[in-house]
């Protein structure tokens, strides 16, 4: 695993161990399809941006967005093998000034309080759970966005995945077995702020 593009180009990423099954990265191909879409269709997405980075996994979401202009990130997962990961691959980054990690229930963020709230977030659950969602209510119920905030959620292709009210579909991409949804609140367009 990678860094695909931006100021942290090429570097490595620490990876799940063989066999580790708690852990389902993102490829590298799925991440460069992801980043182009947000920088070509979504213009800004990236620039000087807070991120949140759900069921973070090794982080990769996260630390693409840094590198690729983002401002800021919080990577969240409750996993121990996950948050051991993230925290190698960001001192291996040297991004410590720029990133936080939380050890939290993505489904269960409670209130976001003095935290400013995100622009981007990446929720990339377990598939098949209803987790998605859950995460998704959470976000607004804690108030965790940012008005004008866009939301990737990557999901099985084939798992029922109910859109909750408070959110719209701008784009969805399906590549083999995953789908790739791009959200934002519902009733904001794509120039509100």
């Amino acid at each position: 695993m990678r860094i695909i593009g931006g100021t942290l180009r090429g570097r490595v990423l620490k990876a799940p161990k063989p066999g580790d099954q708690s852990i389902r990265p993102t490829t590298d191909r799925m991440r460069e399809s992801l980043f182009n879409v947000l920088e070509h269709r979504h213009g800004d997405a990236l620039d000087d941006t807070r991120v949140l980075d759900l069921f973070a996994g090794t982080g990769a979401l996260g630390f693409e967005a840094l590198s690729r202009g983002a401002a800021y990130a919080l990577f969240v997962d409750q996993g121990v093998s996950a948050r051991a990961l993230i925290r190698e691959n960001l001192h291996a980054l040297g991004l410590q000034g720029r990133a936080k990690l939380f050890r939290r229930d993505a489904t269960k963020l409670g209130e976001a309080g003095a935290i400013t709230p995100f622009d981007l977030v990446f929720a990339d659950p377990p598939y098949g759970r209803g987790l998605g969602e859950r995460a998704l209510d959470a976000l607004v119920a804690g108030k965790w966005l940012a008005p004008d905030a866009l939301i990737i959620v990557e999901e099985a292709a084939n798992a029922v995945f109910q859109i909750p009210e408070a959110y719209m579909v701008l784009e969805e991409r399906k590549a083999g077995d995953t789908v790739v949804r791009i959200l934002k609140r519902a009733g904001m367009s794509e120039t509100d702020g």
